[in-house]
């Protein structure tokens, strides 16, 4: 849930509904919750386009229930900052953000490495439409994922961290107050410290009622 404190600054929060699985085992529950935050400082216009600039922070806390196997969340409060550049017209879009996670200490000494994540988004509106009418963008996304070695109780653990990226096709549906973005990640390059096993693809479905 999403608020706009003016026309530039929003404010929200994500409760996230999570399914989990390790191995022949499956869980599912409410995981961590986060609040959010995002400035726009930039904006230019221009005949049938616009370009913005902006900030955003968020803050995940350890409300995931950890007793669970697998567990629902991370049992870290975690915290990221970020800015970001958009540039969407009647046909064109564009955006491309860079964002940096630092991670916190669970409850067993475990800090996840720092995250450095990178952005790079394109799509394109094959038809232009009303406001009155559906409206469809095609979107294509490469993600990349920089991470930092683990630590436990202050000492690196050898086969974490290193460098993933993804290439991600998605869609972004509208009807006035209506939206739907969904897309899925699929890992295309891996350089991963140590022996690890390569990420899985990522599915994310979001629906969005503006009041």
């Amino acid at each position: 849930m999403t608020y706009g404190l003016t026309g530039d600054w929003a404010a929200g929060i994500e409760l996230p509904y999570n399914f989990t699985k390790e191995g022949a085992k499956n869980a599912s529950g409410i995981g961590d919750v986060s609040l959010f935050t995002k400035y726009r400082f930039w904006r230019h216009d221009t005949l049938g386009a616009q370009e913005t600039a902006a900030v955003l922070a968020r803050v995940k806390f350890a409300s995931g229930d950890d007793n669970k196997k697998p567990p629902l969340g991370s049992g870290s409060t975690d915290a990221l900052l970020g800015l970001t550049y958009g540039f969407e017209s009647r046909k064109w879009y564009r955006w491309a953000s860079v964002r940096y996670r630092h991670n916190g200490e669970n409850g067993d000494g475990l800090h996840l490495g720092d995250k450095l994540l990178v952005d790079l988004v394109g799509g394109i509106r094959p038809k232009p439409t009303g406001y009155l009418e559906p409206d469809t963008v095609w979107l294509l996304e490469l993600n990349g994922e920089y991470g930092q070695r683990s630590k436990i109780r202050g000492i690196k653990l050898p086969n974490t961290g290193g460098t993933e990226w993804f290439l991600s096709p998605g869609i972004f549906w509208t009807k006035r107050n209506f939206a739907i973005k969904a897309g899925v990640q699929i890992p295309v390059f891996n350089d991963l410290n140590g022996h690890q096993d390569t990420s899985d693809y990522r599915a994310r479905l979001i629906f969005e009622w503006h009041l």
